[in-house]
């Protein structure tokens, strides 16, 4: 050992000689050992982790129960379709839509809904086969209905029907329509839990 070296120098030459020979070739296995035992607990967490949020996961949309209220949309048309659906969903409304009065007959058959908004000429069963059948219906009866048309033909006929809380001319006015579908689930609302 060189007497020339400072203290410290020396304190770390003897640090360097211990590291190599008694802590390197004991400590490299250990560290080792170490990093595989640490891999094998960060997989098992990985996969309590994805167990755990595999058990969080959102029931399907079926299982879920939505407080919203329901409307249906019947229209023939895909356009007239989306445009109501935006229209009542920006209303804070859960929308369900049908193609045709058979689709919407099955939709009422599994679902409670507080109105309903109909076009009136539709394939397979149209617009007034539809209310007629919503009205003569026990579960339906009291279902509020607006009508929807582009004929002015069938607007003055479904005067005829009673139950019906509005017949909207398409192009229809986005606030008024959301308007009269508000005032009518809230009615229908009050009037299922008096």
């Amino acid at each position: 050992m060189n007497s020339n070296l400072s203290p410290f120098t020396n304190f770390g030459a003897h640090i360097h000689d211990l590291l190599n020979m008694y802590l390197l070739p004991v400590g490299l296995p250990v560290a080792i050992i170490v990093v595989i035992i640490l891999v094998m607990i960060g997989r098992g967490k990985t996969v309590e982790v994805a167990a755990l949020a595999q058990e969080q996961q959102p029931l399907p949309d079926a299982v879920q129960t939505d407080s919203r209220p329901a409307i249906l949309v019947v229209d023939d048309s895909a356009v007239a379709r989306a445009k109501l659906s935006k229209l009542f969903e920006s209303g804070g409304y859960r929308v369900e839509l049908a193609k045709d009065g058979l689709e919407a007959m099955e939709k009422l058959a599994s679902d409670f809904f507080a109105v309903l908004v109909t076009d009136l000429e539709m394939p397979n069963m149209n617009g007034l086969e539809l209310i007629a059948a919503v009205q003569g219906g026990m579960e339906t009866e009291d279902l509020p209905i607006i009508a929807i048309t582009g004929h002015d033909e069938l607007q003055a006929r479904v005067h005829d029907y009673q139950g019906l809380f509005g017949i909207f001319k398409k192009p229809w006015n986005d606030r008024e329509l959301l308007k009269r579908v508000e005032t009518l689930a809230v009615l229908r609302k009050k009037r299922i839990l008096t």
